[in-house]
């Protein structure tokens, strides 16, 4: 018996490497609760629909200037008629309305190439993000995938990675280490935990699980450091877990060590 995936419908309006991204990520497995099922654009001149075709996925345009005010109308049209249950906009250049994103609440994620809520909002797309990025001078930037509300930029955040920015870096080269490094990991990563939570009806609002997190980090070389919130295995204590990972092969070699209630790190 063949198991049950979530068909998922991408909306692009550039050259599509966000979706190569999740193409590429069912293909080898890593994407393995939904599937690509349809590929909509808004640009009947983008890349992304020959990505879309050279992988025999069925692809539509649609325009403001062929649909005017019925633009959503059609997308809404199209996204129910192929069956889908998530939607991702993978560099998707138009603002959705209210209407829509009511339509298909929880089931809307975006990724912005920032670490939101910096560099977000209206306006800030493209080389757009990383000019303000370098001009504001930070020293590390990212990606965040996140639900969509009718505010750009708005909705929960799912995941977010972050880049290390070099002081030589132009724009160019921050988009191009922020897709690679970022996008391109964690818009898979985040299908397939929003897909697993609507195939077990999952609570949208608290994504991450413990098993999430293992499946998260077991594959990813340097995780840096996180901390982990949860309940003792009874139920009765709150419970906080700290880990740290080292770039470099002295910086692994490290151990926690508790003095006088005080925590720290040892060769």
């Amino acid at each position: 018996m063949e198991e049950k995936k979530i068909k998922i419908a991408v909306l692009v309006s550039g050259g599509g490497t966000n979706l190569q991204a999740l193409i590429d990520a069912e293909n080898s497995g890593k994407l393995k609760s939904g599937t690509i099922s349809l590929v909509i654009s808004n640009n009947e001149n983008a890349y992304a629909l020959t990505r879309a075709n050279a992988a025999g996925i069925p692809t539509r345009v649609i325009t403001k200037a062929a649909y005017g005010a019925e633009f959503e109308t059609e997308l809404i049209k199209e996204i129910r008629g192929a069956g889908a249950e998530l939607i991702v906009l993978a560099g998707f250049m138009s603002i959705l309305s209210a209407r829509f994103t009511k339509e298909f609440e929880n089931r809307i994620i975006n990724v912005h190439p920032a670490l939101i809520p910096s560099f977000c909002g209206k306006g800030y797309y493209g080389l757009k993000v990383h000019e303000a990025a370098l001009k504001y001078g930070v020293k590390v930037t990212g990606a965040t995938v996140h639900f969509v509300n009718e505010i750009p930029d708005g909705g929960k955040i799912i995941m977010q990675k972050a880049v290390e920015v070099l002081p030589s870096d132009t724009p160019e080269s921050l988009q191009k280490r922020v897709m690679q490094k970022a996008e391109w990991q964690i818009l898979p990563a985040a299908c397939e935990l929003v897909c697993k939570k609507i195939l077990t009806g999952g609570d949208f609002m608290n994504v991450y699980k413990i098993n999430d997190i293992a499946e998260l980090i077991s594959g990813n070389p340097y995780v840096g450091r996180g901390i982990v919130i949860g309940k003792s295995k009874d139920g009765t204590k709150a419970a906080c877990a700290y880990f740290i990972m080292g770039r470099s092969e002295n910086s692994r070699n490290r151990i926690f060590t508790e003095k006088n209630g005080e925590v720290f790190t040892r060769p």
